[in-house]
């Protein structure tokens, strides 16, 4: 009886890959959109994370979803889970 161990929740996002130059790691643009509590206009922050890419599949401007994982490096906490849409 060997029961399947579920993980614990990761969490996901979704970005586009900026940069592929570097060997099974690509740098993804997450961006964020949240309301200004007393204008009321829609901020646009974005920030840079870099994610594993073990078969280096991504490239510039791929969109892709990735995952929290456990320090790959010193600036690598996420992978990349699937490559929703490939660049044009």
């Amino acid at each position: 009886m060997a029961e399947k161990q579920e993980r614990n929740f990761r969490k996901t996002r979704s970005g586009y890959v900026v940069s592929d130059a570097m060997d099974k790691t690509v740098t993804v643009e997450l961006e964020q959109r949240s309301t200004h509590p007393l204008y009321g206009k829609v901020v646009r922050t974005t920030r840079t994370v870099k994610a594993h890419d073990e078969h280096n599949d991504a490239h510039v401007g791929d969109l892709v979803s990735i995952m929290e994982t456990r320090p790959l490096s010193k600036t690598k906490r996420w992978r990349v889970d699937s490559i929703v849409e490939r660049a044009k």
